[in-house]
């Protein structure tokens, strides 16, 4: 099964799938393109900015371009698109022509989990973080993943609670895909 753990930034993804390859050991994780492209020299700007976040874009779709299974990547190309959509100048963001390439991306997807932001948050928030991004993120990932804006057609779980709630959502939703693949 391949999965991507989605959601604005400090919801808990990363802790999420700690959580779940520990019981899931067959499973490997992918960090998500932020961390990769930092580790490469790739050299980001101070504020978000929407060339940053395209070719955090252009770094997931290459993740998810590969037919592992038993995977789970820290982001989907969705992500990519709340955070773009979220920036000021989103009006340059030329969204109908990144749509298909994500679709394509996407479909190599059985789940896409969903990390919101609660009222309680489960992890901790710093300061430092933009509040207002991090809300209009999650709003925009809400519509898109939850309301299918874009007619992406993915399998999509949202989880919530603490982290072995959320852990047990998970494992849950994946006994059940995993039965009704081999049923079907």
């Amino acid at each position: 099964m391949r999965i991507a753990i989605s959601g604005s930034h400090y919801t808990g993804k990363s802790t999420l799938i700690e959580d779940l390859v520990e019981v899931l050991p067959k499973y490997l994780s992918v960090e998500e393109p932020y961390h990769l492209m930092e580790e490469e020299g790739y050299e980001f700007m101070g504020s978000p900015s929407l060339e940053d976040f395209e070719q955090q874009l252009i770094r997931s779709l290459e993740l998810l371009n590969g037919g592992k299974t038993h995977i789970i990547f820290d982001r989907s190309p969705i992500d990519f698109l709340g955070y773009a959509l979220s920036l000021p100048d989103a009006e340059s963001f030329d969204l109908e022509e990144w749509l298909p390439r994500v679709q394509k991306a996407v479909d190599t997807l059985d789940l896409v989990i969903f990390v919101p932001v609660e009222v309680t948050d489960s992890i901790f928030v710093p300061k430092s973080a933009d509040r207002d991004l991090r809300l209009d993120v999650d709003e925009k990932l809400r519509d898109i993943l939850l309301d299918d804006r874009f007619t992406l057609d993915v399998e999509v779980l949202e989880v919530c609670g603490n982290r072995n709630q959320r852990r047990d959502q998970v494992l849950t939703r994946i006994t059940e895909l995993s039965q009704s693949h081999d049923s079907g």
